[in-house]
């Protein structure tokens, strides 16, 4: 079973993890910035807010930027990615995205990250739902040095699904 590792989203909490870069998304159509990106934009004095307006960050799905942070933030990098219009977000376009992170993630070598799953920062995507998809995307292998943003409610939830999905799977292979 997949060894989930979890945050809150919390500038003291995402201090206290060591990692190499943090990664969260945006919306095309909302501003000010949600999320995990409005703590870290707070924390780098407005630097993600100045890119969005200057129409540098907009927002497209498939969109990633990647921006120095140190020495505002215990990350090398913070790893913006798109979102697309907020009305439009689904199973969809949540996987493009984590795909697509994912990607850049194994592309840059990142051995540790802190990634707020696409939509999950201000509920675009039920757990449960954000659960599935990542471990159909993952599978059921520990993917070391993921640590996930997510509310302490959100945790549970999403462990819970991850148990339930492994009960389902090893029931099922005790069948054939």
């Amino acid at each position: 079973m997949i060894d989930l590792r979890f945050v809150a989203p919390d500038l003291r909490r995402l201090d206290e993890v060591s990692a190499e870069i943090v990664a969260c998304g945006v919306w095309k159509d909302e501003r000010p910035l949600t999320g995990l990106a409005s703590l870290l934009d707070w924390r780098m004095a407005g630097r993600l807010s100045r890119l969005a307006r200057q129409s540098f960050l907009v927002g497209e799905v498939g969109e990633i930027l990647v921006v120095p942070s140190r020495p505002r933030l215990p990350f090398d990098k913070v790893l913006v990615a798109g979102l697309g219009p907020r009305a439009s977000f689904n199973d969809a376009t949540f996987r493009k995205v984590l795909e697509r992170l994912l990607d850049v993630l194994a592309g840059l070598s990142v051995k540790k990250a802190v990634l707020e799953l696409p939509g999950r920062g201000d509920g675009g995507l039920a757990p449960e739902r954000a659960a599935e998809i990542l471990l159909d995307v993952v599978g059921e292998e520990a993917r070391d040095g993921l640590c996930f943003v997510e509310e302490p409610d959100g945790q549970r939830r999403f462990e819970k699904h991850a148990q339930d999905r492994h009960r389902t799977a090893l029931r099922a292979q005790g069948m054939r």
